[in-house]
């Protein structure tokens, strides 16, 4: 049974969506899992975007954050990446916002 769960993740879903937030930052990354590489990333660290965001750990910066890493994804051909909420984690406030900005511009989420 472990193979066909490592078969279908290797081909079918090779790309997952990491995220981090804290109370001041927003942070998000592409890993391809079978290589265990970081593929894409964005943060609200980044200074030109620390300069520009009136708040770096609002919903409003976890929507700007999804809209940078998805023009990120589209450069690196990546039309669409898998999420799935850790345990406890609700669909709600802040992972709402990065999601659906995510799917607003045109990264499909399996």
């Amino acid at each position: 049974m472990g193979t066909v769960v490592t078969r279908t993740t290797k081909y079918l879903k090779p790309y997952a969506l990491k995220l981090h937030f804290s109370n001041k930052y927003v942070r998000s990354m592409v890993v391809h899992k079978p290589t265990s590489r970081t593929v894409a990333a964005a943060s609200s660290l980044e200074k030109d975007l620390r300069t520009e965001l009136p708040s770096t750990g609002d919903v409003a910066a976890a929507a700007t954050i999804a809209e940078l890493l998805a023009e990120r994804l589209k450069l690196q051909d990546i039309p669409a990446v898998s999420f799935e909420l850790q345990k406890g984690e609700r669909y709600h406030g802040k992972i709402k916002a990065f999601v659906d900005s995510l799917k607003a511009h045109g990264i499909q989420l399996i």
